[in-house]
C-alpha cells in the first residue's frame, strides 16, 4: 500500500514537473517572439526616421549653400527668375503656391467635411457602400489623370466661361479643391464616426434637432481628427505638382486676378529640373528647401491651432 502510494506521488510529482517545464518553455518562446516584434517595429519606425533625416540632410546641404552664393533675401523676394542671367528670385512662386492652396482649401474644405456629415450621419444605407467606393477610387486615381480631366475638362469650361487660356490660378484652385476631397472626407467620416453616440443622444435628450445635434455636438467634438484631415489635405495641395503643372499655365510672375496664369514652387522644380546645372540645379534644390520649409509652417500652425481649440 506504501509503495501504490508513494508512486503515485512520484508520478504526480513527475506530471507537475513536466507541466511547469512546459509552461517555461512557453513563456521563454512566447517572450522572445515579444522581443524580436519589439525589434522589428522598432527598426521600422527607425527606417522612417531615418529616411527623412537623410532627405532632411540631402536637401538643406545642398540648398543651403546655393542661398547663400545668390543671398537669402534676394533669393526668397526677388520677382525675377532668369536661371540664363544667374538671377533667381522665387517670391512669385511662393506667392502663387499659397494662392493655388488658399483656393484649394477654400474650395475643398467645405465640400469634404459636408461630404463626411452627410455619409456620416445622413447617408442611406443602400448608397453608403457605392459612395465609399467611388470616394475610395478618388484617393487612388494618380495625379497625371487628374490633370488631364482638367485640362481637358476644366479649362475649356473656364475658357467659354470668362475667356484668355482657361489656364489659371482659379482652375488649379478648383482642380486641386477635388483632389485633395478624398483625403478630407476619409479623416474626417472617421474622426465624426468616433465621437460617442452618448453625445448626439445627449443633446436629443436636451431637445435639440437631428441637425443642430450633428453640427454643434458631434462635430465639435470630432474637431481634432478633422483638422487633421485638413492639414493632410493642405500638404496634398501645396506639394502637388504634375496637376498643377497642366492646368495652371507656368507663368513665373505673382497672378493680378485668378484669371491670370501662376507658377508654384513645384511646378518650377519638375519644368527646369531636366535640364539645371551647376548654380542653376542647386537654386532648384533651394527651392525644394524653401517648400519644405514652408510646410512645416503650415503644420506647425494647424498644430497650434488645434492645441488652443482643445
Amino acid at each position: 500500500m506504501k509503495k501504490s502510494l508513494q508512486e503515485d506521488s512520484s508520478l504526480q510529482e513527475s506530471v507537475n514537473i513536466n507541466t511547469i517545464s512546459q509552461k517555461r518553455k512557453t513563456i521563454t518562446s512566447s517572450a522572445v517572439k515579444e522581443n524580436l516584434m519589439k525589434g522589428v517595429f522598432f527598426l521600422t519606425a527607425l527606417t522612417s526616421i531615418v529616411a527623412v533625416a537623410l532627405i532632411c540632410i540631402f536637401l538643406f546641404a545642398n540648398g543651403v549653400p546655393a542661398m547663400a552664393e545668390i543671398g537669402v533675401f534676394k533669393f526668397l523676394l526677388g520677382t525675377e527668375w532668369r536661371p540664363l542671367n544667374d538671377v533667381y528670385g522665387i517670391f512669385n512662386m511662393i506667392i502663387g503656391s499659397i494662392f493655388v492652396t488658399a483656393g484649394a482649401i477654400i474650395i475643398g474644405v467645405p465640400i469634404g467635411i459636408l461630404c463626411s456629415v452627410f455619409m456620416a450621419n445622413y447617408c442611406p444605407k443602400r448608397i453608403y457602400n457605392f459612395l465609399k467606393s467611388a470616394i475610395n477610387l478618388m484617393a487612388g486615381v494618380p495625379s497625371i489623370v487628374y490633370g488631364f480631366f482638367g485640362l481637358v475638362v476644366i479649362v475649356p469650361v473656364m475658357q467659354n466661361l470668362f475667356g484668355g487660356s482657361g489656364k489659371s490660378m482659379l482652375t488649379a484652385s478648383i482642380l486641386l479643391g477635388i483632389m485633395i476631397l478624398p483625403t478630407i472626407v476619409n479623416v474626417s467620416e472617421a474622426a465624426i464616426r468616433a465621437v460617442p453616440s452618448s453625445y448626439y443622444e445627449g443633446a436629443l435628450a436636451l431637445g435639440a434637432t437631428h441637425e443642430r445635434s450633428v453640427f454643434f455636438a458631434v462635430l465639435p467634438a470630432a474637431k481634432s481628427g478633422i483638422m487633421a484631415g485638413i492639414i493632410l489635405g493642405t500638404g496634398r495641395a501645396i506639394g502637388e505638382t504634375m496637376a498643377v503643372i497642366m492646368v495652371a499655365g507656368n507663368q513665373p510672375v505673382i497672378p493680378g486676378s485668378l484669371f491670370a496664369g501662376v507658377r508654384t514652387l513645384t511646378a518650377n522644380i519638375v519644368l527646369e529640373m531636366g535640364y539645371a546645372t551647376d548654380l542653376h540645379r542647386e537654386a532648384l534644390i533651394a527651392t525644394a528647401v524653401t517648400l519644405f520649409v514652408f510646410i512645416l509652417i503650415i503644420n506647425m500652425t494647424f498644430s497650434l491651432i488645434r492645441r488652443r481649440a482643445d
